[in-house]
């Protein structure tokens, strides 16, 4: 008996008493604090408790409120992705969000969305010091009290448990004078993960995470897509084609590199490198002694159709696109022989399709996959190089090659040509590279189409080779960002233009949607601001913060800024991002790899100022546009990610490794850039550091 009693747990994940919340909770008893400004929620059984100054009840009326219980069980780092649901919850079609509750969100007014990139956990918790102690005097800045802790022999400690992610209350009088104004806007700050790939060690942009979202739903969709085996069909729904040019999809020099091709001569400029690079594929046996050819163009140029020949409106432009596809088997010394190839132009007609004899015995005719048997070369004549003949007398200095990791094909044919497109770099795999999608999950995927069913028979090139043009004509068709993750995606703006205003009609029937502005450097070549109600231009911090002002406010007098302003603003302060030199002139490394959207139009020099001047500067920017705020209004700030310098540098060292050791065979011992596991590690742990970042929220 008594069996099937259950008994109550204490609040927590599954019953279990947490160590980091239950030693937060204690330590908050012994030093009696109360909060700067903002909630702080006491959970009692599990229930919500709103507390508000001097542990006095708050009427809470209508007004909204955000809500946090420190012993609520948060099952993991709050990330970008959940600063911008909140954002979406609170003025638009949002879900509620599960690691804070909003009172009363449905009167939240507007959102503003401030990114500040070089604000850092480290100025909060101590490690990063903004006021030098004067005489000796360690008891300087520091706040987060169940973050960190020294031990007698003065090393520092770190807790690892749920507190890395859980919030941290700002105490006013533990924080440095510079930092003191954000403690009187926000009751605690938010460890914020950025986006990224833990396995490749890739950091995402984090603008994109805030600024594009998921497209929404129905439960008939979600239904309909559970019944279906293997790829899910690709949604064209609230697609707006951009009919593009086949020539832009062309891989660059880089995606070349990086993915196995020998260059063709064209690529470079001078006669200096041209040698360096003949001496290389010679070392390699790449040259004309060891059958390779190169296609007939002298030079890049040589491949541009003036307008006067390009048909207005004509996809192809004036080129001649050809889409490749080859069999291979094994010959003796193991290696890939061409057995069959196939080539089928823009219209879908098949070109050439042969059966070619290798040269040296073949060793494995791999049926399974080339669908070759002896029977089948037993009659054949045709050479490789009758087939490089051929192929000469087809492709001209404007023709473009497709394939899907064409590099394999063009190893076999021993060729090189300089205008290739690749349907495994034009369709990324969702993870990023190295990974690529199979050609076979492609056409399933966007094309509807079933390929490589031949079981035991092995492929037909004709049909692969078609799958690859018919995927290269449909991203022509659709636009660059159809088939990658940014289809399944829109713009925040743009969601929030299918929102109707309070008590407008809805927006399908000719009701007036929700409206949003962007204040940064050279808003207007924003590409996600395309969608923007109103784009700010700025050029420096101040001009930002005027610039979110007028968003949100609004006036009589504002020919562009409508009256009541508008109802979501995103903006961006990057002084101290300069000054901490996390953005590059060249943008090569950070701004590049952070902003991949072409979110940085101009380099910033550094400030000939201290870092305390900077964040000082920053802080008070922040609390100007706090102050200005208008009532109900949800305020965010984020960082974005945490110091991304480390990262980059290391991943320009394995980009470097890659090319000289991989691609180019430069023995060991001649590298510059030598990568073992030391560096291994210090990557993984680089990348950590930049997935760091931090977040603050209240409304106002």
């Amino acid at each position: 008996m008594g069996r099937n009693k259950k008994r109550k747990h204490s609040p927590g994940r599954g019953g279990v008493v947490q160590f980091g919340p239950t030693l937060s909770f204690l330590e908050r008893g012994k030093s009696n604090q109360q909060p700067g400004n903002g909630d702080q929620v006491e959970d009692d059984g599990g229930s919500w408790t709103l507390i508000g100054k001097n542990g006095k009840k708050r009427k809470t009326a209508d007004c909204p409120t955000l809500v946090y219980a420190e012993l609520h069980a948060i099952r993991s780092a709050v990330d970008i992705c959940d600063l911008q649901n909140l954002v979406l919850y609170c003025i638009a079609d949002g879900t509620g969000p599960q690691w804070i509750s909003v009172r009363n969100h449905f009167a939240v007014t507007k959102a503003v969305v401030l990114c500040v990139p070089g604000l850092e956990r480290g100025m909060f918790d101590g490690s990063i010091v903004l006021n030098p102690p004067e005489n000796n005097d360690k008891e300087h800045s520091y706040v987060a009290s169940r973050s960190t802790s020294q031990n007698n022999s003065g090393v520092e400690r770190t807790f690892s448990s749920p507190d890395d992610y859980l919030p941290v209350r700002l105490a006013p009088d533990k924080l440095s004078a510079q930092l003191k104004p954000l403690a009187d806007i926000f009751g605690h700050f938010w460890p914020v993960k950025a986006p990224g790939d833990d396995r490749l060690s890739k950091l995402y942009s984090p603008l994109y995470a805030m600024l594009y979202s998921p497209l929404p739903k129905s439960q008939e969709e979600k239904r309909a897509k559970k019944n279906v085996k293997g790829p899910k069909p690709s949604d064209s729904r609230n697609w707006k084609n951009q009919p593009t040019q086949v020539f832009k999809f062309i891989a660059s020099r880089e995606d070349l590199i990086n993915n196995k091709y020998i260059l063709h001569p064209a690529w470079f400029d001078s006669e200096e490198e041209k040698e360096i690079e003949s001496r290389r594929r010679a070392e390699n046996k790449r040259t004309e002694e060891y059958g390779w050819v190169d296609t007939a163009v002298q030079k890049l140029e040589d491949g541009v159709v003036p307008e006067s020949e390009t048909e207005a409106g004509s996809l192809t432009a004036g080129h001649t696109v050809l889409a490749i596809d080859c069999e291979m088997c094994t010959v003796e010394g193991n290696e890939s022989a061409l057995t069959r190839i196939s080539v089928v132009n823009w219209d879908g007609d098949t070109v050439m399709d042969e059966l070619v004899k290798p040269e040296r015995p073949i060793t494995n005719y791999l049926t399974e996959y080339s669908g070759i048997t002896r029977e089948k070369l037993k009659p054949i004549n045709t050479s490789v190089s009758d087939i490089q003949r051929r192929l000469l007398e087809l492709i001209s200095p404007r023709t473009i090659l497709v394939g899907h990791s064409l590099n394999s094909d063009l190893d076999a044919l021993r060729m090189t040509h300089p205008f290739i497109i690749d349907t495994s770099l034009i369709y990324p795999h969702y993870r990023g590279a190295p990974l690529k999608n199979s050609l076979k999950w492609l056409a399933q995927k966007y094309l509807q189409r079933e390929i490589q069913k031949g079981g035991g028979s092995g492929h037909d090139s004709v049909e692969d080779s078609l799958a690859c043009m018919n995927l290269v004509k449909k991203k022509c068709e659709k636009g660059s960002r159809w088939g990658t993750s940014e289809a399944n995606n829109e713009s925040i703006f743009s969601r929030l233009s299918r929102t109707p205003q309070k008590g407008a009609r809805d927006t399908d029937n000719g009701g007036l949607g929700k409206t949003g502005a962007i204040a940064d450097r050279g808003a207007h070549e924003k590409a996600f601001a395309q969608a923007a109600s109103i784009c700010i231009d700025c050029n420096s911090d101040s001009e930002v913060v005027n610039g979110v002002k007028r968003a949100a406010l609004g006036g009589p007098d504002d020919l562009v800024v409508p009256s009541g302003g508008v109802d979501f603003t995103w903006a961006k302060l990057r002084d101290l991002e300069a000054y901490q030199g996390w953005m590059r002139d060249d943008r090569s490394a950070v701004s590049k790899f952070l902003d991949s959207q072409a979110l940085s139009t101009e380099a910033l020099d550094p400030p000939v100022e201290s870092l305390s001047t900077i964040v000082a500067r920053t802080v008070a920017n922040i609390s100007d546009i706090q102050s200005h705020l208008p009532p109900c209004t949800l305020f965010v700030v984020y960082t974005g990610s945490g110091d991304p310098r480390d990262l980059v540098r290391l991943q320009e060292m394995q980009s470097t490794y890659k090319r000289e050791y991989e691609q180019e065979k430069i023995p060991w011992e001649k590298l510059s850039v030598q990568w073992t596991d030391r560096e291994a590690q210090a990557l993984a742990k680089a990348f950590k550091k930049a997935r760091q970042g931090i977040g603050f929220i209240t409304i106002t």
